[in-house]
Parts: C-alpha cells; sequence; structure tokens
C-alpha cells in the first residue's frame, strides 16, 4: 500500500475528530471505510492504529504546534490545516518510520489539495519551525 494514499485517508479520518467526540472514533473511522470504494484500498488496521496513536498523543501535538505559531491559537488554525499539521507533527516527531523531509513535503501537497491558496505555505512554516526544534 502505497504511504501517500495511507496518508490521505488517515487525513480524511482525523480531520472528523474536528466534528465528533473522540469517543466516537471509533465508529466515525468505521463509516468512513463503509463510505466509498476507494477507501477500501487503504487497510483500516493500518488508518485505525495510527488514528489511535495521534488521538492519544493530541494534547501534545498540539502544544508542538502552538508553541511554533506566533499568535495563534488552536482554534483559530484553519480545520484543514490543522489536521494537516496534526498528522505531520505525529510523523515528524513520534513514527520512526517516516523522514521528517517526507512528512513536511507530503503535508504541503495534502495542503495544496484539500486547503485554501495560502494553505501550503503556512503548513510548511509551522513545519519548518517544528523540524528545527
Amino acid at each position: 500500500m502505497k504511504r501517500s494514499a495511507v496518508r490521505e485517508q488517515l487525513f480524511k479520518v482525523l480531520f472528523r475528530v474536528e466534528f465528533h467526540d473522540l469517543g466516537e472514533m471509533d465508529d466515525q473511522t468505521r463509516l468512513f471505510f463503509e463510505g466509498e470504494e476507494d477507501e477500501k484500498q487503504v487497510s483500516m488496521e493500518e488508518v485505525t492504529e495510527k488514528l489511535g496513536s495521534i488521538l492519544s498523543l493530541l494534547p501534545e501535538i498540539d502544544k508542538l504546534i502552538v508553541d511554533h505559531t506566533s499568535g495563534w491559537t488552536i482554534d483559530r488554525i484553519g480545520k484543514v490545516e490543522l489536521t494537516i499539521l496534526r498528522l505531520a507533527v505525529y510523523e515528524m516527531k513520534y513514527d520512526d518510520t517516516v523522514p521528517e523531509s517526507v512528512a513536511i513535503n507530503e503535508a504541503v501537497e495534502l495542503a495544496k489539495k484539500y486547503g485554501a491558496d495560502e494553505s501550503s505555505g503556512f503548513v510548511n512554516a509551522i513545519l519548518g519551525k517544528v523540524a528545527k526544534a
């Protein structure tokens, strides 16, 4: 399975955190994979495992994000950008299988695809600061 495909599906499931309680995420993941045919090409188990790791580290991940943004709070960051940042920071700091540069590049690509015009620059700047820390 191509890692970028898994990452993109993980982004889509992780995005649901902004709209549902954390306790609902198992059901949300199941519903996501029952949906469209494209998601069935990605291992639900792999996405669920990584999602669980991210959710367990969410307070630490969010702190890293806020610590590297000037004057921004979690609530002020757009939901798409926040989800991308959370995924990338997790990969950069907690997933030894993903090189830091790959995590940043993939996050920028997700921001170009799903975010606003300026999202990729914002995501790149924040992740660059996280990488230097």
